[in-house]
């Protein structure tokens, strides 16, 4: 059995079969994953639409031989600081900037959304149904394609820095995340929410198990107020606030960007904890 055979199966390159649905038009999958036909078989299959009213295929692909090769040993290891005032720092001192997705798109979606409720109160007021209501629609429609684009251009964004991250290090630190804690803080909710830190870290850490690489997750007390040289802990009037960007230690006077010492304290305390 491979993928031309079975109940559902491909046709060609663009077609698919699914039961009770017959011959399908499809696009966008990975033609490269199926150079070995005959070792592949499809298993779960699930369709499903999303908001924007496109419809997608989901294969559950099974095989012999394993779909991707294991990376080999580059000898390097790297710690991160996930942060508010960038997307992430790294133990090499290398600075991600955050792209705010959300904040860039905000006032267009807040207009957007202010004429799709004008819409459903003048159609509930109305007594006309939603669903009938083709203004409505319309600009439901609208919203969830901006809602859309900004989950995209996430998504797009942690793919490629989490696999560049794989590729290259052998070994990926970074801290444990307490986001509902986080955004209880709501100074700093709408940048905690728009920035998908879980997400990354979920892709980092299939990536690692897909690849071969290593990635772990410490407790990031004390990293921020650590000196990375000779260990003093800044504590009562020298605690470090959110506003601190860079210090210098009391005791080896030794001088520190705050995002760059704490990925170096988080990469210490991986190497301990391997």
């Amino acid at each position: 059995m491979n993928v031309y055979t079975g109940s559902v199966r491909f046709l060609d390159d663009k077609h698919i079969k699914v039961p009770k649905l017959g011959k399908l038009r499809i696009k966008g999958y990975k033609k490269e994953i199926f150079h070995d036909k005959q070792n592949i078989r499809i298993g779960t299959v699930t369709l499903c639409k999303d908001p924007c009213n496109r419809y997608f295929i989901s294969l559950q692909l099974s095989s012999d031989t394993p779909f991707v090769e294991r990376k080999v040993k580059t000898g390097s290891n790297i710690g991160i600081d996930l942060n508010t005032e960038n997307f992430l720092t790294t133990s090499d001192n290398v600075v991600i900037d955050n792209p705010r997705f959300y904040r860039k798109m905000k006032k267009r979606l807040s207009k957007e959304r202010r004429i799709l409720s004008r819409r459903m109160n003048r159609a509930k007021k109305e007594h006309r149904k939603l669903r009938e209501s083709k203004n409505y629609q319309k600009q439901r429609l609208l919203v969830s394609k901006l809602n859309t684009k900004i989950r995209n251009q996430r998504n797009n964004f942690l793919n490629v820095l989490s696999t560049k991250l794989i590729n290259n290090h052998d070994l990926i630190v970074a801290e444990e995340l307490r986001s509902s804690n986080m955004l209880k803080n709501h100074v700093l909710e709408m940048s905690i929410s728009d920035v998908g830190w879980r997400t990354f870290l979920n892709m980092l850490a299939y990536k690692a198990d897909l690849y071969g690489r290593k990635f772990l997750t410490i407790d990031p007390k004390n990293t921020t107020q650590t000196c990375s040289d000779c260990g003093h802990i800044l504590s009562g009037a020298d605690k470090l606030t959110l506003t601190d960007r860079h210090w210098t230690c009391p005791v080896c006077h030794k001088h520190h960007l705050r995002d760059h010492n704490a990925a170096i304290n988080i990469l210490n305390k991986g190497l301990t904890k391997q």
